[in-house]
């Protein structure tokens, strides 16, 4: 869903309506992750990452921004390539260089920081049982995570 919000941003920045940023596919790009980063930050708190919630909202949401800006280097650097240094300046051309290969490579960066650095929260308990459960499948199984809690 954050990649159809930065696709439709950064495309009504940079073709819609009076192509308020038409000039400037760089800075449009990095307006659209930023829209699209508050989005993403949501998403992942109350549903991809829910159980590895930090208790602090502000820490996450920095550390969240920061991993973003990481991402946005990347798909604003393949645009800048593409767009300066190849000379493919066509919407079709911003469009894959930015929002195709960027967005793949910046979403490979993203989701191996959000796991090391943003979200590291212990799983929740319900979660820890559920994977006992699955894992012992019947029979009694050590559970090193309820043992480190008791020492």
């Amino acid at each position: 869903m954050a990649f159809l919000v930065d696709l439709a941003a950064f495309n009504l920045l940079s073709f819609g309506p009076g192509t308020l940023l038409g000039d400037q596919p760089l800075t449009a790009k990095a307006a659209a992750v930023g829209i699209s980063t508050v989005f993403a930050w949501l998403g992942s708190r109350y549903w991809t990452f829910s159980d590895r919630r930090q208790d602090s909202r502000g820490r996450e949401l920095v550390t969240f921004a920061l991993v973003n800006a990481g991402g946005m280097v990347v798909s604003v650097g393949c645009l800048a390539i593409s767009h300066y240094g190849l000379g493919l300046t066509s919407a079709l051309a911003d469009n894959i260089s930015a929002n195709v290969v960027g967005m793949v490579l910046g979403t490979i960066f993203r989701f191996y920081f959000y796991r090391r650095v943003v979200f590291t929260g212990e799983p929740t308990a319900l979660l820890r049982e559920a994977a006992a459960s699955r894992l012992g499948a019947g029979r009694l199984v050590r559970d090193p995570l309820a043992e480190s809690a008791h020492t």
